[in-house]
Order: structure tokens, then C-alpha cells, then sequence
């Protein structure tokens, strides 16, 4: 079941807020504790598959920016104040983390880019900047001031000679000082400026927003791998011209009538979308391999089915259903497997009584090949 954040109602969010203006709200999670500690998240830091980052606003070049992982030594030798450690992605690594996306279950799922946390001490701080997705700033142990800027965007002037994007120029509207389980919601695009007031932990929780260029590249890509070399510009209305170099007002219409054609088939762009939607940052891995459905129900038939917190489903119901994972679709030709990704979509875990019923060849492989691929894995049930 999903929880709520306090003082807040969704539809009025979403009408108001999102993707519109800053929302502060104050204790969204009253009593809020951090799920992790500092040196947890340290230790995170230290893992050779754990993205990470330290910067040092005053290092061995202003905004010194390095990238983990780290060792012990590197953090014995940070100086006392003025540096940020920021983890990515930890909602893969911890569950504890990742049961934080139950109070985010009003928004897409499809649309969660991670959960990074970071850790500073005194006067610690990633620079004045904007993201180009939507961000819950929640914090989660110690005190962060938040002062609050207009729109920018990539014509903003930045400060030189940094890796980091750093606004040069910064106008302060709003000024916060948030405490643990206060909450600020930022959409695209809004300047912002948390400044460490002592030790403290703000997890972020990201939304994605592939930009048009990615979309017009990625789905182009996705469209031309599927295609035959022996469909071709073709002209057979073609008249005669004054002049042989004219690229006249019908060849660009023959072009165009070639571009519409795919850009408006709704199947083959939900396709393409639901699998670069559900692209993990971290491919999953399973410990062993189930041969076929009768193996799967003598091995772990008493278990629930859960999806890996680094896993992403979704499904798409126009035209033929169908349904993606990690990346990956398939065309959903049975309603019992539609069924059974819907649940998993709302709950994360498919409990026995639930998948071991399905009766449908094409549901009981879906199940076996999640599970080879460590999407889903099994969890043993609680006995009372």
C-alpha cells in the first residue's frame, strides 16, 4: 500500500504544482529518520558499481569535482567544512531507500529517474544551478538553507573553468531552511542553492525527462534498426523542373509523408518509448536459472515474486497491449499476463496465490524469464 506525504493531495499537486512552481511542505514525513547513516552512505561510495561524486567548493581548483569510487584515505584527507559527497541511485542499493517510493506513487512510475542522497558538512554545497527534471528535495538528517531563483535554462551565463554548471548570475526569491522530513518539490528549469548549515543528508528524488533531442535520435534509431535497405525515396509523380538542382515543394513532401508515417503510429512510438522508459541504470543478475514452470513452483511456489529495486516495469494498452521490462517488451497477446503486470506495477511484488495460478504458457514464461534475469526474484513469505 502506498503512503502519503502529509500536506500534501495529489490531484491538487499535480494541477498546481507540478512541472509549474516550487512547493515547500513542511513535514511531509513527520518524525522522519534517515534510512541510512553518514557513513553508510560512505561506505556506498567505496563500491566500484556505485556512481559517486565529491565537490569541494574550495579544493585543489574552485568547485573541484571528482568522481568514485573513493577510498578511506579520501575522506581522512577532506578538509572541515565546504565539500558535498553526492550517491546515486541508492534506492538500487538499499531497500530501506527504495521503500521511499511509496509516498511518490501518485506520479508515473516510469517517469523515476533514482534516488541520490547527499551528505555535507558545514557550509557545504553543489553551487547555485538548475536540473532539467523534476526534483523532491527531502531532507534527511541536519539543517540545509534552500534559496529559490527564477527559470534558467543553457543560455544562462555559468561561472568558467569547472566541469560543474554553475550559475554565474543567481536572483534569490525564496530563502528555506529545511529540517528532517520537510520536503521542497522543484520543477525543470528552477534556480536553486542549498547551502549545509552543519552536518547534514537531503535525499533527492528524481524525475526523468528524455529531451527532444534524445527523443527525435533514440526513436529514429529505434525505428531504422527495424527497416529494410530496399525502402526508398521514390518519385514516381515526378515532374519536369525549370532547373535540375530546385529541391521543389513536392520532394520535401515526399520526405515529410516518409516521416509521418512513423512518427504517427502510435504502436510503434509507445513501443519505443515504454522500452527507453524502462532502460535500468543497472542491469540486474539472477543466482540461477529455472528451466521450465514446473521447477519454478517446486522451488519457490510458497514465495512472493518481487521486483528488483533496480528493475523498471510498465505496460501500454494502446493498439495491442503490451508490456516492458528493463528494456525490454513484449506484445501481450493473453489478459492473465496483463493482469499479473498491472499487480506488479502497483505493488511491486506478486504474492503465491497470485502467479502461481497463471494457466497461460506465454504468462509462466514471462515469469521464468523475469526471474533468469533478475528482474523479479523470489522472497520468502512471513509464517505466522
Amino acid at each position: 500500500m502506498s503512503k502519503a506525504l502529509k500536506h500534501l493531495i495529489p490531484d491538487n499537486f499535480l494541477n498546481e504544482y507540478w512541472q509549474k512552481k516550487p512547493l515547500l511542505i513542511r513535514q511531509a514525513i513527520p518524525d522522519f529518520v534517515s534510512p541510512l547513516s553518514a557513513n553508510e552512505l560512505a561506505g556506498l561510495s567505496l563500491e566500484e558499481e556505485v556512481e559517486s561524486r565529491l565537490i569541494l567548493e574550495k579544493g585543489e581548483t574552485p568547485w573541484e569535482l571528482r568522481h568514485g569510487p573513493f577510498t578511506e584515505e579520501t575522506f581522512s584527507s577532506l578538509p572541515e567544512s565546504h565539500w558535498t559527497l553526492l550517491v546515486q541511485a541508492v534506492d538500487h542499493w538499499v531497500p530501506e531507500v527504495h521503500e521511499l517510493l511509496e509516498y511518490f506513487r501518485f506520479l508515473p512510475s516510469w517517469r523515476l529517474e533514482d534516488i541520490m542522497i547527499s551528505y555535507a558538512v558545514n557550509g557545504g554545497n553543489t553551487g547555485q544551478h538548475y536540473d532539467n527534471f523534476d526534483v523532491f528535495l527531502l531532507q534527511a538528517s541536519g539543517k540545509r538553507r534552500w534559496q529559490i531563483g527564477p527559470l534558467y535554462d543553457d543560455q544562462s551565463p555559468t561561472i568558467e573553468n569547472t566541469s560543474l554548471h554553475i550559475l554565474s548570475e543567481f536572483n534569490v526569491l525564496e530563502d528555506y531552511v529545511l529540517e528532517p522530513g520537510d520536503m521542497l518539490y522543484l520543477p525543470p528549469g528552477v534556480g536553486h542553492h542549498g547551502v549545509a548549515e552543519g552536518e547534514c543528508m537531503t535525499i533527492s528524488v528524481g524525475f526523468r525527462a528524455p529531451s527532444h533531442r534524445d527523443i527525435l535520435m533514440q526513436f529514429t534509431d529505434f525505428v531504422s534498426d527495424q527497416l529494410s535497405e530496399s525502402l526508398r525515396y521514390a518519385d514516381p509523380d515526378q515532374r519536369l523542373l525549370k532547373n535540375p538542382g530546385e529541391i521543389d515543394r513536392e520532394a520535401v513532401n515526399r520526405v515529410q509523408a516518409i516521416l509521418k508515417s512513423y512518427a504517427e503510429d502510435k504502436h510503434l512510438i509507445a513501443q519505443w518509448f515504454g522500452q527507453a522508459m524502462t532502460e535500468p541504470k543497472h542491469p540486474q543478475s539472477a543466482e540461477e536459472e529455472i528451466e521450465n514452470w514446473e521447477s519454478l513452483i517446486s522451488l519457490y511456489g510458497n514465495s512472493n515474486l518481487r521486483l528488483s529495486e533496480g528493475s523498471r516495469i510498465a505496460y501500454c494498452e494502446i493498439s495491442q497491449p503490451m508490456v516492458f521490462a528493463d528494456g525490454v517488451s513484449q506484445h501481450c497477446k493473453n489478459d492473465e499476463l496483463l493482469s499479473l503486470v498491472r499487480s506488479l506495477c502497483c505493488k511491486e511484488t506478486l504474492v503465491p496465490d497470485t502467479w502461481t495460478q497463471c494457466i497461460n504458457e506465454e504468462s509462466q514464461l514471462w515469469l521464468i524469464t523475469l526471474i533468469n534475469s533478475g528482474i523479479l526474484f523470489p522472497e520468502e513469505t512471513s509464517k505466522n
